[in-house]
């Protein structure tokens, strides 16, 4: 007979610290909305996801500051950024560095390591979609652990370790789309639209004048790396639990009670799906100054957090069904 001995859970999170958290967050979301305009939904998603201590794709047409967003996150939040620019040509080692042989003035020889841009603690990897598999591929150590393996030796990157990519959903010509096991490891996927009237007319105004609006360091990454360990701590209900179990094995064909689900989805979301809208929700709630989520803060991150780990058969497609219409309906049966 084996005996089972009960998992301590970690200490629920002060209310003063959540508080406190909770200004710093929003002088760190004002911050940002000082130069990306109209874009509410999009910074709330990528703060949620760099509180989570996840990646995040960026996915929208040209000129609509996906590139801008990262640059400013990385200067609010004092992370140490570098920008990567995808093309057919780069190769693995263009991002994560490579050994040289070098010479001592005594005439031994020996390689030494040079760290690419991968060795940074929040990385733009933009246009993620016009490099070739292969060296998509250099990221997926690196997102999952941290880490990066080259010539047998592992070297560990600097935390926090952040990947937010962008993509250009109109480009075909010379573009590899992102295998299943790469896009798993991205917490969400952020749709970036189109501002409305009022905040284009504001940038209007002020990107064209003389004085242009410069992002300001709001907090440090030793600060980011507490708050997501607060994030951690803030206490789940168990009715945000079952919400997050009930979405995610409803989108799975194999076991969906939906028959939308059973005839237009090929493969469903697995496990990391459920994991991250359980960090997600937290850092939501937290975001908006709540002391633990709710089963709305389920039904709002579902579709940044689903969209991107299920897929649409060809009879589905064919027929005009669309990923949001599938998610919605997932979304409806909770009740939120």
């Amino acid at each position: 007979m084996t005996t089972q001995f009960p998992i301590a859970a970690p200490p629920a999170a002060p209310v003063a610290d959540i508080e406190a958290l909770e200004a710093r967050l929003a002088q760190a979301r004002d911050g940002v909305g000082r130069v990306i305009f109209g874009q509410e939904r999009v910074i709330d998603e990528a703060l949620i996801t760099l509180l989570a201590g996840g990646h995040a794709l960026l996915i929208g047409l040209p000129g609509l500051a996906k590139t801008r967003l990262v640059q400013t996150l990385g200067v609010v939040l004092g992370l140490a950024d570098k920008r990567v620019q995808f093309t057919p040509d780069l190769m693995p080692a263009d991002i994560l560095g490579s050994e040289v042989l070098e010479e001592s003035p005594s005439g031994e020889r020996a390689f030494r390591f040079i760290k690419g841009p991968v060795f940074c603690q929040l990385l733009m990897a933009d246009e993620i979609n016009r490099a070739s598999p292969r060296t998509q591929s250099a990221l997926l150590q690196a997102m999952q652990e941290q880490r990066v393996s080259i010539a047998g030796l592992s070297h560990d990157l600097p935390v926090p370790f952040h990947v937010l990519a962008t993509q250009n959903p109109l480009e075909q010509e010379g573009t590899y789309p992102l295998p299943e096991a790469q896009l798993d490891r991205f917490l969400m996927q952020i749709d970036v639209g189109y501002p409305d009237a009022a905040s284009e007319r504001r940038m209007l105004m002020e990107t064209t004048g003389a004085q242009v609006t410069h992002p300001v360091q709001v907090m440090t990454a030793e600060e980011l790396l507490a708050a997501q360990g607060l994030v951690r701590r803030i206490p789940v209900g168990e009715s945000v639990v079952d919400a997050i179990l009930a979405l995610v094995r409803a989108g799975r064909p194999e076991s969906s009670d939906m028959d939308l689900i059973r005839r237009a989805v090929a493969w469903g979301p697995g496990p990391r799906a459920a994991q991250a809208l359980m960090l997600a929700v937290r850092a939501r709630a937290l975001l908006q100054g709540r002391l633990s989520p709710s089963v709305e803060d389920v039904a709002a991150l579902a579709p940044p957090i689903l969209r991107h780990r299920m897929a649409l058969g060809f009879a589905a497609r064919a027929d005009g069904v669309t990923m949001d219409q599938v998610i919605a309906g997932l979304v409806a049966r909770l009740g939120a």
